[in-house]
């Protein structure tokens, strides 16, 4: 069942002041215009973003600046495996050294860090090899690294772990990365660009830089072209695919509440897609055009089909342990480089058995 409220105009906040990063926000904001003609803003993306490389930026006085690049580049021209590849581009190189690179994060496919050396690599894969050992690995139950460069990383959560404490003594996400670019030497830090829930799992953009903190805030729903989650949820679905839209607003208790009517609340709009239903739970796929806090998880409730494992907006129990959403897919524009990165994860095997 599609639930429709009155569309409305997503509106856009005025800018009041300059970042450290100004001239470089300005030049974004030019070359994507966000949601005036949708058509034209597609076109724009493309026409800018398509011919950058990882090794040109544009500096803050507008300048073309070319870098040496850190890796090695490949095409894959043929179906091989991971370590076959490696030795037959690094001519000479022992298994030992090919392994040592793999395990230092020093390769990467299709801007995805890969590990594995009997990991398959198919025909037009780009494949990034690191010039040097990684020696510093990311090493946290929490905290998987996907892929990091001197501006980002992009890391994979696990369920409870907070993405940013209220303090700096807290525990999460945010901490796990200070201590692990402590531990590299680097004069840097993680900044946070946005927030999953504790209980939700998932795909996540820290910020090693201000300027790149400043330009993913200030143009997020510009560079970012496609946020997905996996959940699944009580009953089975009625519809393949739909869309839910209402407004958000936090009570006293800090509980987020629905209303098809503008309440003063936050604007929100999910769009769902039926993956299977089983006996007693159904696999969905969400994609968020806001980002509202709670949105998933409320709207699914409005559906009377709340998220398994949702104590707040649902029934709490879970066969799982868990609360069962996951971010599974990630894409948006580098926010310096503006190379195009696609990051995804498979679904957690747990939901895939609930809904069996």
């Amino acid at each position: 069942m599609t639930k429709r409220i009155s569309p409305v105009a997503d509106q856009k906040k005025e800018k009041t002041g300059k970042t450290t990063a100004s001239k470089r926000l300005e030049k974004v904001k030019i070359a994507v215009n966000p949601r005036i003609d949708a058509k034209k803003n597609l076109k724009s993306k493309k026409t800018v973003f398509k011919t950058a490389s990882s090794n040109v930026r544009i500096t803050k006085d507008g300048v073309k600046e070319t870098r040496p690049s850190n890796f090695l580049e490949f095409t894959v021209d043929k179906e091989c495996n991971m370590m076959q590849f490696v030795q037959e581009k690094m001519q000479g190189i022992s298994r030992n050294k090919a392994k040592s690179i793999l395990t230092g994060q020093g390769i990467t496919v299709n801007n995805q860090i890969i590990t594995r050396f009997d990991h398959l690599l198919k025909v037009g894969e780009k494949v990034k090899i690191s010039k040097h050992k990684r020696s510093q690995e990311l090493k946290n139950q929490f905290v998987k690294m996907v892929y990091e460069d001197r501006w980002i990383m992009v890391i994979e959560k696990n369920v409870g772990v907070l993405s940013m404490g209220n303090s700096s003594n807290t525990f999460c996400v945010k901490t796990i990365l200070d201590d692990y670019l402590k531990k590299k030497h680097l004069k840097c830090t993680a900044h946070v660009v946005h927030r999953l829930d504790r209980d939700t799992s998932g795909l996540m953009i820290y910020a090693k830089t201000q300027e790149a903190q400043d330009i993913l805030e200030e143009n997020w729903h510009d560079i970012v072209t496609d946020r997905r989650y996996i959940a699944v949820v009580y009953g089975a679905m009625e519809e393949n695919s739909g869309s839910i839209e209402s407004w958000l607003k936090d009570n006293k208790a800090f509980v987020t509440y629905s209303s098809p009517q503008d309440n003063g609340g936050k604007y929100a709009l999910t769009y769902y897609r039926t993956i299977k239903v089983g006996q007693e739970f159904s696999l969905v796929e969400l994609k968020l055009d806001t980002g509202r806090k709670n949105q998933i998880r409320v709207h699914m409730s409005d559906l009377s089909h709340p998220v398994v494992g949702d104590v707040k907006y649902g029934m709490g129990s879970s066969p799982i342990g868990r609360l069962a959403l996951h971010a599974f897919r990630l894409n948006f524009y580098h926010p310096i480089t503006n190379e195009m990165l696609t990051f995804e994860t498979p679904y957690p095997k747990p939901f895939i058995h609930l809904v069996r």
